[in-house]
Parts: C-alpha cells; structure tokens; sequence
C-alpha cells in the first residue's frame, strides 16, 4: 500500500459531486483531519464555476470543526446522518439546506447494509497504523468503520501519527454479525469480553489513496460540575443506593452508561465520591468522568466505542496509555449500542434531555418542536433495553425563561412506555409502576422549578375537571403547547400575572 501514500488534495480529487462519503469519526475523535478540508476547497472552487458539488455524508456519530464544519461552510453536504453536533451544519439543517436523518446509532450500520441510505462510493477512515499484513490499526474512535470499510466501492485511509501507536490492542472488532435471516446470537456475557480481534479489515484493491497526517482530535473542555449538576448527580447516586439496599442490584451496580456532556460527566464525579467499587460501563463514549474512576481503582474496566476526552484528559492518557491497556476496549457502535447486548448486561442507562412533559415523554433532540440541536444518539438504543434508565436536565433553561419541565412535550423521542426515572436539580421522580395520571403528580412535585409548579398544577387539574371521559392521560389540547408558543412570543414560558395575582 506504500505505493497509495499521496497527498489530501489528490485523495479528495477521487471523490465525486452525488457520491455518498463514510467517514470515520465518533463525539470528535477517530474523524478524518486532512482530507475533508481539501475536498471543501473542491466543492468552494467548483460553486465557483457555477457547478453543483455536494455529497452526502455518513459518519459514526459526530465529528469536528475540520470535518462537518469545513464541508457545511463550502455548502457542500446534501444529506448527513446519523449523528452531527457542529453549530454551522445545525444552521443548515434547520435552513432546509441539508436534510438529516436521524437515526439511532445502533440502527445505521444495519441499515445501511439493509440498503436503506443508498450506495456507498467511498470511505474515508483515519487509523493508526497500517500493518505489513494488511490489517488496520484502529485510532480513538471505532463507530461504523468496519461497515463502511466493507461496503464501499473505494476507501481513502488517513494515518494519523498524533495516535499513539500503543492503541494496538485496545480494540475489539467483531466480524460476526449477519443479515436476517442468518443472524445469530452475539456471545457477549461481560462488559470487557472480547469476541472479535484488535483490527479493521479492508480489501486492498479498494484502496485508492493513503494520506498521512498528524494532527489532535476535537478534544473540547468539559465545564467544571456547577451546583446543578452535582446536585442530580446526588440524587442519582443516592437512589442508586437505595436499589442497592431494595436487592434490586448488586453492590457494585450494574454496567453504566452515561450520555456525553458535562451533566453526565458530572454523574461519574458523584460516583468516584461515593463507596461503589469494582464498577463496570458498558457505553459509547470515554469522557474524563471515567478515566477518574479507572484511575481512583473505583472502575475496572469500560468498554464503548469512542473517546471523548478534554485535553487535560486526553494528557493523562497519553502520558499512561499503557496503564489503560485491557481495561479499555473500543468496539464497532453496532456492538457498543447493540439492544441484545444492552439488555442482557442490565445496563443502567444516564443520559441527558432537552425538556419532559408531566407523563413521562421525553424530548432529547429539538428546541421548540422544530429545530434540530443534534440528534438522538445513542439514547434511545440504550433507555428503551437498559435495567434503568435515568434523564437528566437541569428544570430551567434561558435563565429561567425555559421550563424543562412542560404540560406536553414539543418532540417526543423516548415515549412515557421507555422512561423510567426524570431528574433535575430540584430532585427525582421514579416513574416505575405509575399510571400517566399519577406520574404527573410526581413529576411536578420532585423535578419541576418552583416558579413553574402552580402553572403545571393548574394544568393538570383543569385537564382532569374538563375532561372527564380522559383523564388516563389528561390534556387540555388547545393549551398543551401553549407554553412553546408564549416562549416563542414573549421570550418566557412563564404566563402573565392575573390581575388579581398583579394587585396582591
């Protein structure tokens, strides 16, 4: 393959105006870093002519400034999926200029291979290394590289020297899933077994170009744990202790996942506070909540799909990666994100949401119902199978402006049947066993801000007495969204004084 080393500007030349693009890349690691700013300047050159350049592009989940964010500025993406988080492309999704699909994680490799995106034309994929033998050295992220590496008609690979070559061996890549009807059970039974090899595979003769780089990845700052934030991440953990104290899980819990984000970052800071050891996470991404817990001795071992550390983490591990060796493993997100396996584990799931509404259903991926903010991820693969699930938000956003707490929610992502346990600064609501009616009572007691609970009393109980034949799941639906709609009109979901309430 040494003969197929050449330059980001002459791989980019490979790939055509209508191809649809695989990139590696998951939560700002593993993402190509040279090859899609040259095909940028490409597609900026081409608009230029007056020619139409666009592609569509495939990724694992989101990727960097040097990857959406170049392509989106040229106006060169038609169709992105599965998972993006860059603010330029955001814009032009909700523009309508880009149209998402917005899948979950565990979905996009199997329907991809289902043919449901269309032809892969090509894969760009960043390693580590590429062996004598063939096999590829994987770098910080797995995601969907295995399938696009697979199912692509040419493959450009990038070798990123900033990776350390030590990675050799924190992988674990499994080749054994198949089709229906063929499919069989994947024997997977602990967090950190291994049932693949350390490699990705790639037919050499689809290898048309090799790019070396060496530049970081996306490693962006986490924000030091505010009072919010540790306060959910106490009465996470306290609850925790009383499943354990109730025999419903073991002493050392059971594998945890937790979503990305400075909310659940702080989740792992209240457990590496807390008496749990000998934990386990079975997840999709490594943030430094968890590399703290493995290197406190608190966690044995993780296995997920990606990193996503900040670069004080990313420091600690370069400085020690051998230390991490065997208690790490990356596997492809079909496997990381996988139903069968996610239920079988008895995953406790912790992941973040945008607004719920009084019965339980949750919005995890738009602003006022209509615009995109990034995506559902890997949420649902993992609330909808886990042994418990947790959302957590803070109960106001916009300055108090926002309730996150809401009568109706604007998008619903995860249904009242697949949400167990809301909560917020203001405390916890466990929704296990509890009727929509009953929920409701609960969710405004223990989550909602104080300045919202007479409005979200007020609600209820007008829907309960007006109807009457509907009061499983009662709803006002002239006014279930009404508090979408004042925050559009007025900048605030709180409703304006009555003149009784103004004079007293």
């Amino acid at each position: 393959m040494a003969a197929r080393v050449t330059t980001a500007e002459e791989a980019a030349a490979l790939v055509r105006d209508g191809d649809n693009v695989g990139i590696s890349g998951f939560t700002g690691a593993g993402y190509p870093k040279a090859l899609p700013t040259a095909l940028a300047a490409r597609m900026r050159a081409a608009h230029e002519r007056g020619e139409q350049f666009r592609v569509g592009l495939w990724s694992g989940a989101s990727t960097a400034p040097e990857a959406d964010g170049v392509l989106a500025e040229a106006h060169g993406i038609s169709k992105r999926l599965p998972y993006s988080s860059d603010p330029t492309l955001r814009r032009e999704i909700n523009d309508g200029e880009v149209e998402y699909v917005d899948a979950h994680l565990s979905h996009s490799a199997q329907h991809m291979w289902f043919g449901f995106y269309g032809h892969l034309d090509v894969a760009v994929v960043e390693v580590t290394a590429v062996l004598p033998n063939g096999l590829l050295v994987p770098s910080s992220s797995v995601g969907n590289n295995k399938t696009w590496l697979d199912r692509a008609d040419k493959v450009i690979l990038e070798v990123n020297h900033w990776q350390p070559r030590e990675l050799e061996g924190f992988h674990d890549v499994y080749h054994g899933t198949r089709l229906p009807p063929f499919r069989a059970p994947i024997q997977l039974t602990d967090p950190l077994q291994r049932i693949g090899e350390p490699y990705l595979r790639v037919d050499p003769a689809k290898v048309v170009a090799i790019v070396e780089t060496d530049a970081p990845d996306r490693n962006s700052p986490l924000a030091a744990p505010d009072d919010d934030a540790r306060a959910m991440a106490a009465h996470l953990v306290d609850f925790l202790r009383h499943e354990v104290a109730r025999g419903r899980m073991p002493a050392n819990l059971l594998p945890l996942q937790s979503g990305v984000g400075n909310v659940a970052n702080a989740v792992m800071a209240g457990l590496l506070d807390s008496e749990f050891e000998q934990l386990t996470s079975f997840t999709e991404v490594i943030q430094d909540g968890l590399l703290d817990l493995l290197d406190a001795g608190k966690l044995v071992g993780v296995s997920a799909t990606s990193f996503g550390l900040s670069p004080t983490g990313v420091r600690r591990f370069m400085d020690d990666v051998g230390s991490y060796k065997g208690r790490i493993l990356l596997r492809s997100e079909e496997i990381s994100n996988h139903p069968e396996l996610v239920r079988r584990l008895g995953v406790i799931a912790i992941n973040g949401m945008i607004e719920a509404d009084v019965y339980g259903n949750v919005n995890s991926t738009h602003v006022m119902g209509s615009s995109i903010m990034n995506g559902i991820g890997g949420s649902g693969d993992f609330a909808r199978n886990a042994y418990l699930n947790f959302f957590v938000s803070p109960s106001t956003a916009k300055g108090g402006a926002i309730s996150s707490i809401v009568p109706f929610a604007s998008h619903v992502d995860h249904t009242e049947h697949d949400v167990q346990v809301l909560v917020t600064e203001q405390g916890l609501a466990d929704l296990r066993g509890l009727s929509p009616s009953a929920r409701a009572d609960v969710v405004i007691d223990r989550c909602a801000h104080p300045a919202f609970r007479d409005q979200l009393r007020d609600y209820v109980g007008r829907a309960r007495r007006e109807r009457p034949h509907a009061r499983h799941t009662p709803h006002l639906l002239a006014e279930a969204l009404s508090w979408h709609q004042r925050y559009l009109d007025t900048g605030s979901m709180q409703a304006a004084p009555t003149p009784e309430e103004g004079r007293g």
